[in-house]
């Protein structure tokens, strides 16, 4: 089993100050690079771990989190089996370990890969305890209720992890500008109504949601008050797309994201939907799949989610 790395630094001399760091969102704590080997994060586990700095061999199963390892220049050691949209596709190269899927780790494979720091999310939670036997474990999971607080809060950590702190509050910085344009013009643009496609199903999620980004933070007004929580939308019938009657309909087609056949155009070109404001006025806006359904929160995929809303109400 490897060994986790401890604590601060202890043979110094004697008088001498610690000083210390702290990373956007205030939950991890590092003193300077010459006198310390690891710093102290908080995650979603409800608990805390001694994190290496600049780890050499990070694990990682969020793709959300090598996004924004990727926006920063950090490569990754390990990576699941996933199917990698084009901003990612490097990472399916056999060059990056495969420690598992999206959704199950391969506990041999990480534990033969001897990585100095592994990062899960929601889709690997319950793995936390067994992939804490193995290395420093943190679980940066996004939390749905405030997704773009909780957002910043995981690129601050990465970015002291990583001593990319001055990179990340500039890229965090572009994002917000972006938001704070698209928020002034969604509030006139019409109610929206974001709805996933699989396997000929449809499912709405409202605000709260996994991409209620849309509403909570982009400001794009509801036109429907949609029963869904956290990952889980409301299974939904093209009658109540048509009752609902959104000026800007969203649509994120899961066949396309996991790489399965299935047009989302073709399950909604009926003439329910097609009696919508949305469809009359060219506002049925197909956002990237995988983007949206798979990747999430990383530094380069927010900045590209925000983008897709900010056209979308222009």
């Amino acid at each position: 089993m490897k060994k986790s790395l401890s604590g601060y630094l202890g043979a110094m001399a004697a008088g001498a100050a610690l000083l210390t760091a702290t990373a956007c969102g205030g939950n991890a704590t590092a003193t300077p690079a010459a006198e310390t080997s690891t710093i102290t994060v908080e995650h979603a586990q409800g608990s805390t771990a001694n994190v290496p700095v600049n780890p050499e061999k990070v694990f990682t199963f969020d793709l959300g989190v090598l996004d924004t390892m990727d926006a920063l220049g950090v490569e990754p050691a390990g990576v699941p089996e996933a199917a990698y949209p084009d901003a990612l596709k490097k990472y399916s190269d056999a060059k990056y370990a495969k420690i598992g899927s999206l959704k199950e780790p391969d506990f041999e494979a990480v534990s033969a890969g001897d990585p100095d720091l592994i990062i899960i999310s929601g889709r690997t939670a319950g793995a936390y305890e067994e992939l804490s036997k193995i290395a420093p474990t943190i679980d940066l999971s996004i939390d749905a209720a405030k997704p773009m607080d909780s957002f910043k809060e995981q690129a601050g950590k990465l970015g002291t992890i990583f001593n990319k702190s001055a990179e990340v509050e500039e890229k965090l910085a572009a994002v917000d500008t972006t938001v704070a344009g698209t928020k002034a013009k969604a509030a006139t643009a019409g109610k929206g109504l974001i709805v996933l496609t699989s396997g000929g199903e449809v499912t709405a999620y409202g605000a709260g949601s996994r991409f209620g980004i849309i509403h909570d933070v982009l400001g794009v007004p509801t036109a429907a008050d949609v029963k869904s929580e956290g990952s889980h939308g409301e299974a939904i019938s093209f009658e109540y797309i048509k009752q609902a009657n959104p000026d800007l309909l969203y649509v994120i087609n899961r066949d396309t994201a996991i790489g399965t056949e299935g047009s989302a155009n073709a399950i909604l070109d009926n003439e329910l939907v097609q009696s919508t404001n949305a469809a009359k006025n060219g506002k049925i806006i197909n956002l990237d799949p995988a983007g949206w359904y798979i990747v999430g929160y990383g530094l380069n995929n927010v900045k590209a989610m925000v983008d897709a809303v900010a056209g979308s109400v222009a």
